[in-house]
């Protein structure tokens, strides 16, 4: 309900009450599959700053946190020093007043003496072990790790600029985030591989020697690609993302094909041209030169589909046609109403029926 000001250059869009508690309830639902929920010792646990602070009314907050910093010690902060050339409301600047009593409220009622996060979070972090020494004598610790950051240097964020990496698969899909750590540069590979993965630091210098070996091999991207993947979805959403990617780029099979799921399907051949013919041309059979250059645009004539078939140019769901008298019918489409047309090695097309 209070934004950040930390590491952006304009003010926040706050959301509403509305927003904000679907987000927490998609909360544990992300990092169930990193944390124990479980309960004991060493369950985690997640609390909501709003339950501390929808009963203090502002007088009692300005007294009781708002006298222990000044506005010198504000100021100073990083991210408040950021934003004063170009202007900072007072809702901004006193986030790191209400993050600072967070940390206070936990040290007082839960015992949590530690605040981790990224370098960006510094400011707010130590605000918080200030208020803990000058409101509760204690002594809490800030532990704050460099920013991982994407090849154009923005963070890995939701209002970040550029392309978005979710970690829910409906915003997504297994395949679209395999792919993303697969097309990373060997710089990234390398670094993500020593901050995502768990390997030892003995395996990661070895892929990095095999890939030094044969870099168009890319090991190191397809070992951090098999790392997050597994972990944030499953080892299955990998073996299919591979696959997947073999369709696209390798020599994957008509059978592959048929056993993507359409979310998947649809995820691979994202942005490929498309084309939708009526179900009553397929139940009565359609010829492949009257799909690719009558009932589509896929090839500009008759005459050069035939000359490409002939040629071996064409493939029908990823099996070569060899014969332009065939026809087509319900039982040659993907998940009953998508045809994967192929001219060449790297042109795709995708036909729906409706």
């Amino acid at each position: 309900m209070i934004g950040d000001p930390s590491g952006k250059s304009e003010e926040r869009n706050l959301l509403s009450p509305e927003e904000i508690d679907y987000n927490l309830g998609r909360f544990k639902v992300q990092l169930s599959k990193f944390l124990d929920f479980g309960g004991g010792p060493a369950g985690a646990e997640i609390v909501n700053n709003y339950d501390w602070f929808k009963d203090m009314g502002l007088l009692e907050f300005l007294r009781d946190a708002g006298k222990h910093l000044s506005v010198n010690y504000m100021l100073a902060k990083d991210s408040v020093q950021s934003r004063l050339t170009k202007g900072i409301s007072f809702t901004e600047f006193s986030y790191q007043l209400l993050q600072g009593y967070d940390f206070y409220w936990l040290y007082k009622n839960l015992g949590c003496a530690v605040q981790m996060g990224g370098s960006d979070q510094w400011g707010n972090i130590t605000a918080g072990c200030e208020l803990i020494r000058r409101k509760a004598q204690g002594n809490a610790f800030a532990l704050t790790t460099p920013l991982i950051t994407k090849a154009d240097g923005t963070k890995f964020g939701k209002s970040e600029a550029g392309e978005k990496i979710w970690l829910d698969p409906a915003m997504t899909s297994p395949y679209k985030f395999y792919q993303f750590w697969l097309n990373v540069s060997d710089d990234e590979a390398l670094k993500y591989l020593k901050v995502f993965s768990v390997l030892s630091q003995e395996e990661i210098q070895s892929i990095q020697a095999t890939h030094s070996a044969a870099p168009h091999l890319r090991a190191l991207q397809k070992a951090i690609a098999r790392e997050v993947t597994v972990r944030v979805h499953s080892e299955a959403d990998f073996k299919t993302a591979v696959e997947s990617s073999e369709i696209l780029f390798g020599e994957g099979t008509t059978e592959a094909l048929k056993r993507l799921s359409e979310n998947d399907l649809l995820s691979i051949f994202e942005g490929v041209p498309q084309f939708a013919i009526a179900k009553s041309e397929i139940e009565q059979g359609i010829g492949i030169i009257d799909l690719l250059a009558g009932k589509t645009a896929i090839i500009s004539s008759k005459g050069e589909a035939k000359r490409l078939i002939q040629n071996g140019g064409v493939s029908i769901n990823k099996t070569k046609v060899n014969d332009e008298s065939n026809a087509l019918g319900g039982a040659d489409l993907i998940g009953g109403r998508y045809i994967v047309v192929q001219k060449g090695k790297k042109n795709y097309f995708l036909v729906k029926v409706v």
